[in-house]
């Protein structure tokens, strides 16, 4: 099986709707619209956030200390496992999330 997504193309019903890719060996891929904040949250495993499409603002805490780092489309945020973050997007933005399954 194979198919083309245009990622430019998706919009969910909702702020941090999502498209299932596929799911590899517990890992799971899945393309995100929203236009709003996600909540602070750590992942159960490892995460890789890449930007398609927008701006999004990351906060992440490291040392018990917030950090923010800006992502443009094409930038990729990698969260190892414990690693508190919420993404908040300036306006509508794609996200590609890259995750073991189940992950919050």
């Amino acid at each position: 099986m194979q198919r083309t997504i245009r990622s430019k193309d998706f919009i969910a019903d909702k702020a941090w709707g999502a498209l299932d890719i596929a799911s590899m060996n517990g890992i799971s891929t899945r393309l995100h619209w929203t236009d709003q904040p996600y909540h602070w949250h750590t992942n159960t495993g490892e995460e890789v956030f890449v930007v398609l499409d927008g701006v999004v603002e990351m906060h992440f805490k490291e040392n018990n200390k917030e950090h923010t780092s800006i992502l443009y489309a094409g930038d990729i945020f990698y969260a190892g496992e414990g690693v508190e973050h919420v993404a908040m997007p300036q306006g509508e933005a794609r996200i590609l999330v890259i995750e073991s399954e189940g992950s919050e």
